[in-house]
C-alpha cells in the first residue's frame, strides 16, 4: 500500500512538473510576436514579472509573515531566481546566439548534482547522473548549438551567470528550509508565498533596469503577427503573465514535493522541447533532423532520471550543507520559473 501511494506520487508530481514545463515553454512562443511587434525584450520580461507580482499580491498578503521571518530568502528568490536569471540570460543573447545561451543556462541541473554530490556529500542515483548527461546532450541537438556559435568570452560569463543564478537558489531555498527539518518547531516557508515574495522583489529588480517608463506602451492595445495571423497583444500578454508564470510557478511548487532536485532539474530540460515544438506549430518554426533526434534524447533522459529513485543521504552532511534526502518544496522550483524564454 506505502509502495503504491508513493508510486501514485511521484506519477502525480512528474504530471505536474511536465504541465509546468509545458506553460514555461509556451511563454517564448508568446513573447516573440510582442518582441518582433517593437517591444524590447527586456521591457516584455518586466510586463511578465510585473504583472505576475500583482496577481500574486493576496498571497503575499497572506503569508505577509515570511517578511518577518525569512527577510533573506525572498530576498534571494528574487535576485537570483526571478530577476537574475533573466537579466542575465537577455544580456547574454544580445551577444551569443540564443541556443548556446540557453544550454549553457541549463547546465544549472548538472551543476546542482554536483553540488549534491561534492560539496554536500549526499550519494545520487547512477541513473540520474546519466539522465543528466543525456539531457543535456540532447538538448544541444535541439537548439542546434553548432549553428552560428561565437566564441564570445563576455557573453558565455553573462550565460554562466544566468545558470549559477538557478545553483544559488537551489543552495538558498535547501538552507532556507533547514529549520523546519531540524525539529526545532519553526515551520518551514510556505513555497507559494516565497515565490509571491520573490516575484514582487524581482519586479522591483527589473523596474530598476528595464526602466519601463520609456516603453511603447501604444504597442499593447495593437496586434502582433503569429504565424501570418494578427493577435492582440494583451491576450500574448496574458498568456505571459497567467500561464507561462502564474500557472507555471503554482504547479511546479506542488510538483517539486514529489520529485527529488536531480529529477526536477531533469524534467525542466523538457522546457525546451516544448518551446521548440510550440514555435514549430504556432510560428512555423519547422523542426530539422538533429532537432528531432536531440527531442528524443531529451525525453529518453528525462524518463530515466524520473523512474529512479534518489537515495536517501546515509549519514550527516558536511557543515553547511542542507539535510535530508528530498530538499524544500521551493529548491526545484528554479529549475522551472527562471526560464525566461
Amino acid at each position: 500500500m506505502h509502495a503504491s501511494s508513493r508510486f501514485q506520487g511521484r506519477s502525480a508530481g512528474l504530471g505536474l512538473a511536465l504541465l509546468s514545463a509545458f506553460a514555461f515553454g509556451g511563454s517564448g512562443v508568446a513573447a516573440k510576436p510582442l518582441i518582433e511587434a517593437g517591444l524590447d525584450p527586456l521591457h516584455v520580461v518586466w510586463l511578465r514579472v510585473a504583472g505576475a507580482a500583482l496577481i500574486m499580491l493576496p498571497v503575499a498578503w497572506r503569508h505577509r509573515n515570511l517578511v518577518r521571518e525569512r527577510p533573506a530568502l525572498l530576498a534571494g528568490f528574487g535576485l537570483f531566481a526571478v530577476a537574475g536569471v533573466q537579466a542575465f540570460y537577455f544580456a547574454s543573447i544580445s551577444r551569443i546566439p540564443v541556443g548556446v545561451a540557453l544550454l549553457v543556462e541549463y547546465l544549472a541541473p548538472a551543476l546542482v548534482l554536483g553540488w549534491v554530490r561534492f560539496v554536500q556529500r549526499r550519494p545520487v542515483t547512477r541513473a540520474a547522473a546519466v539522465g543528466v548527461v543525456l539531457a543535456v546532450g540532447g538538448l544541444a541537438c535541439v537548439v542546434e548549438v553548432w549553428a552560428g556559435l561565437s566564441f564570445d568570452l563576455l557573453g558565455l560569463l553573462l550565460a554562466l551567470g544566468a545558470a549559477c543564478c538557478q545553483v544559488g537558489y537551489f543552495v538558498l531555498s535547501d538552507h532556507g528550509g533547514q529549520d523546519g527539518r531540524s525539529g526545532d518547531g519553526v515551520e518551514p516557508p510556505h513555497p507559494v508565498g516565497v515565490i509571491a515574495y520573490g516575484l514582487i522583489v524581482g519586479a522591483a529588480v527589473l523596474t530598476v533596469v528595464a526602466r519601463p517608463w520609456g516603453m511603447d506602451w501604444a504597442l499593447l492595445g495593437g496586434s502582433a503577427g503569429m504565424n501570418g495571423d494578427e493577435v492582440p497583444a494583451w491576450l500574448l500578454l496574458g498568456w505571459i503573465v497567467l500561464l507561462a508564470t502564474v500557472l507555471a510557478y503554482a504547479t511546479g511548487v506542488v510538483s517539486v514535493r514529489m520529485l527529488s532536485p536531480q529529477v526536477a532539474g531533469v524534467v525542466a530540460c523538457l522546457e525546451a522541447v516544448i518551446a521548440t515544438g510550440l514555435a514549430w506549430v504556432l510560428l512555423g518554426e519547422h523542426l530539422s533532423a538533429p532537432q528531432l533526434i536531440g527531442g528524443f534524447v531529451v525525453l529518453t533522459g528525462a524518463f530515466i532520471a524520473q523512474s529512479a529513485a534518489p537515495k536517501p543521504p546515509s549519514g550527516p552532511v558536511a557543515a553547511g550543507a542542507g539535510t535530508g534526502a528530498v530538499a524544500g518544496p521551493v529548491e526545484d522550483e528554479l529549475s522551472h520559473g527562471r526560464a525566461p524564454h
